[in-house]
């Protein structure tokens, strides 16, 4: 299968969803034993995929959280099932309330998903409590969300991380403006662009995953967490060390051979530029990565582009989170997204129509919309 068919995959098991007006309570499950908190995300059939019920029941917990102020605890998150952590969010029930085609024009979209999934991230950045993520299989987009902004974060073995939406027509949100631009080698502007997967070791090495463990060893260290008597940051951070493998970023295998690269061609001004540079370089890797963003959407592709600028210079998760409800306000509002859901979801035929076809032909008056204020602030 080549590198796009498995992309598409990829994708398609993010967005694995059910109606967000789903009220089934054990889609997650919180077994608070003393101090420690454990959250299994149960909706296994789906790969974890973030509904609505899930977010409303996890943030009850985030605010006690915060009332109490008591950082002696720590939180511990994973996925059911073995084969993922969270593999994304209800994109689907989110294109059947608002398609176009049948919703009321007159009728402003529903961003009621986006508004509360960003409140909820956003509880968990400012968390006083540590939490420690464990990325057990595919992590994308909602599951992102959920972790990449706590404290720790355990890649293992079995992790295939990746914020895949330039290929839906849509933008890496849940605080994709906060983290890609703050990873080194410009590799946030790789990941957010081409929907690349990394495995486990490579979460370590570009600072997506604080610590690697081989997944054979989780049951032991989630035993060695639960025995903590005082979980404080610096406690859950020793027992997280010791039960860390070293990760050899001289490895030719690992995303670090490729960081030269990377810099090289994703540090430009423009996507034009960076696919200009990937056509200059010539090498293989270049080549795909000039295949893969042929296929993505060329309005999705520059609003990114400029997210991920923006939100480098943004001084906060709140801030970057506020920015991020205007633009996906105005991408339900527009056609990449409901074609790539169409083609990807619905119909099937992986065969999106994008509009307008061609990079050159998303002007920068229309990305700057994706930034307008729209004047519904994010309350935070």
């Amino acid at each position: 299968m080549n590198r796009i068919n498995r992309l598409t995959r990829l994708i398609g098991n993010q967005f694995q969803c059910q109606r967000y007006y789903s009220t089934n309570t054990n889609e997650v499950l919180i077994d608070e034993q003393g101090k420690v908190i454990n959250i299994l995300l149960n909706r296994p059939e789906a790969l974890n995929a973030l509904s609505l019920p899930m977010v409303r029941k996890l943030t009850p917990l985030y605010q006690r959280l915060h009332q109490s102020k008591d950082g002696d605890a720590v939180v511990v998150m994973k996925g059911a099932g073995g084969k993922a952590f969270c593999a994304g969010g209800d994109i689907r029930s989110i294109y059947d309330t608002n398609n176009p085609k049948t919703r009321n024009p007159s009728v402003r979209p529903d961003d009621t998903f986006f508004r509360e999934e960003y409140v909820l991230n956003n509880m968990i950045g400012t968390n006083p409590v540590p939490q420690v993520s464990i990325y057990n299989g595919f992590t994308m987009g909602g599951g992102v969300g959920l972790s990449i902004h706590g404290r720790f974060r355990v890649a293992t073995d079995n992790t295939v991380f990746a914020m895949p939406e330039t290929g839906i027509g849509f933008f890496c949100d849940v605080g994709g403006s906060y983290f890609l631009p703050r990873l080194a080698h410009h590799t946030g502007m790789y990941l957010g662009l081409t929907g690349a997967k990394i495995k486990g070791k490579d979460c370590y090495i570009t600072g997506v995953a604080t610590h690697y463990i081989p997944n054979a060893r989780v049951p032991e260290l989630e035993k060695a967490l639960a025995a903590l008597s005082s979980p404080t940051e610096s406690a859950v951070n020793e027992v997280l060390d010791s039960f860390h493998e070293k990760v050899d970023i001289n490895d030719n295998s690992l995303i670090s051979s490729k960081f030269q690269l990377i810099e090289k061609t994703f540090s430009k001004r423009s996507v034009e530029q960076i696919i200009e540079a990937l056509k200059a370089d010539g090498s293989d890797w270049s080549k795909q990565n000039i295949s893969t963003l042929s296929k993505m959407s060329p309005t999705s592709l520059k609003v990114v582009y400029q997210q991920i600028v923006n939100g480098g210079q943004l001084p906060t998760l709140a801030d970057c989170l506020k920015m991020e409800l205007r633009m996906a306000q105005t991408f339900v509002e527009n056609n990449d997204f409901f074609e790539g859901v169409r083609a990807l979801l619905v119909d099937k035929d992986k065969n999106p129509k994008w509009k307008p076809e061609t990079l050159e032909q998303v002007t920068d008056s229309m990305v700057a919309k994706y930034f307008d204020t729209h004047g519904h602030d994010l309350k935070l």
